[in-house]
């Protein structure tokens, strides 16, 4: 699901529910004069409980959503701050390496930068930009290794050698927390419950003598948008709800113009 298109997703969603509404309406249209007061009371308990599960699961996954967008946003600022500290010990070292270390960081900025901006393009092109970033940190490292050999004094090459391994560290836990979505099997059940809350509205609406048409067409419309919302959350690099990169991008060292 997660390489789907968000609108299809909730365009198809919505059209489901508008169809188990309609057939559920037809059914309650059809035994409407066949049962009493009673189950017409019993069948707006059960359309009551239905939809306190549905609000249910509907906040406990738009939580979930959210604390994820949450955790990604954290280890984007926690990445740039690595990432500042290096830059900032790299006057730590012999020259001319601080230069060549500087730049090579520069360059890595930019590979990070350019996968947060990835969202659209293709799974290998995503591949591609990681390898580089990792063969950018290899360079950055027996960059690091040059300076040791150079002055190996702890309180000089040592504290750059000391922040460069931190941001590797942080690289692999801003990987891992992208990685992380909320599962499938609970957007499925929040989908089966929601057309099952259609279905349920329709025959409840059925039973009596008028069909309340435009209050369910609005709760399914606001359904598909909170959807909508949860999706997007989930989807850190494509959609309207991205995590903010201001943080990494304030490490670029602006370009002179001649």
């Amino acid at each position: 699901m997660y390489d789907q298109n968000s609108i299809l997703i909730v365009t198809t969603l919505f059209v489901l529910i508008l169809l188990a509404n309609e057939l559920g309406y037809r059914l309650g249209h059809y035994y409407q004069t066949k049962i009493d007061v009673d189950v017409k009371t019993q069948t707006n308990t059960i359309q009551a409980g239905t939809l306190g599960l549905l609000a249910l699961i509907l906040g406990f996954t738009f939580n979930m959503a959210l604390q994820r967008f949450n955790n990604r946003s954290e280890a984007v600022i926690h990445e740039a701050n690595t990432i500042g500290t290096a830059l900032l010990r790299t006057n730590l070292l012999p020259a001319p390496l601080d230069t060549l270390a500087e730049q090579q960081l520069q360059r890595y900025i930019d590979l990070r930068l350019a996968v947060s901006a990835s969202g659209t393009v293709m799974v290998s092109e995503l591949h591609k930009l990681e390898n580089e970033t990792k063969k950018q940190q290899h360079e950055i490292w027996l960059t690091a290794v040059k300076a040791a050999r150079v002055d190996p004094r702890n309180v000089t090459t040592g504290y750059f050698i000391d922040a460069l391994n931190n941001m590797i560290d942080a690289f692999g836990r801003r990987n891992a927390i992208l990685a992380l979505h909320v599962p499938e099997v609970i957007l499925f059940l929040l989908f089966i419950v929601f057309i099952v809350s259609g279905a349920l509205m329709g025959y409840a609406s059925g039973l009596g003598k008028k069909r309340t048409t435009v209050p369910a067409m609005m709760m399914t419309l606001l359904i598909c948008l909170v959807v909508f919302i949860i999706i997007d959350l989930d989807r850190p690099k494509r959609g309207i709800i991205k995590v903010d990169q201001s943080s990494i991008l304030q490490l670029k060292v602006p370009t002179e113009v001649e």
